[in-house]
């Protein structure tokens, strides 16, 4: 019953985090077109913060605590398995796209634009790609 519980939590921290990767590029598209130190500035600044350290932050840190308690009931030798291996570069490489976000954010926040509307509407989908095959590897578990 434990580990359904936690596989069941895990699940939801990835959802939040996911809605999190997937929504701040979005709003960074939009932030483009405010004027910075303009009042649409400061209103992105705010609901990107807030997305970052009330949603974001905290799913991305349940879903390794739980992923990691889940390695640990099942065993460590699931660390081994091909499907395991590819689940956890989709999640590192999300975990760099989640501190590439926030340093952007950041950026935003001092008046820069660190890229172009252009690049975030075309990277924008980078964590769904990553999604579709941490879930092709979890649930066909195929070996590589």
């Amino acid at each position: 019953m434990l580990i359904l519980v936690v596989k069941a939590l895990h699940i939801l921290a990835v959802i939040a985090w996911m809605a999190g990767l997937l929504y701040l590029p979005r709003l960074f598209v939009y932030h483009m077109r405010a004027a910075p130190g303009s009042e649409m500035d400061e209103t992105f600044q705010v609901m990107e913060r807030k997305l970052l350290r009330i949603i974001m932050n905290p799913a991305m840190i349940g879903v390794l605590i739980l992923g990691g308690t889940l390695v640990w009931l099942e065993g460590w030798r699931l660390l081994l398995t091909p499907w395991l291996i590819l689940k956890l570069c989709g999640v590192a490489f999300l975990m760099w796209w989640h501190h590439i976000l926030s340093r952007a954010r950041k950026r935003f926040a001092a008046g820069l634009r660190p890229h172009s509307e252009r690049f975030w509407r075309m990277t924008n989908e980078l964590p769904f790609l990553a999604a579709a095959v941490i879930i092709l590897a979890v649930v066909t578990k195929l070996p590589i």
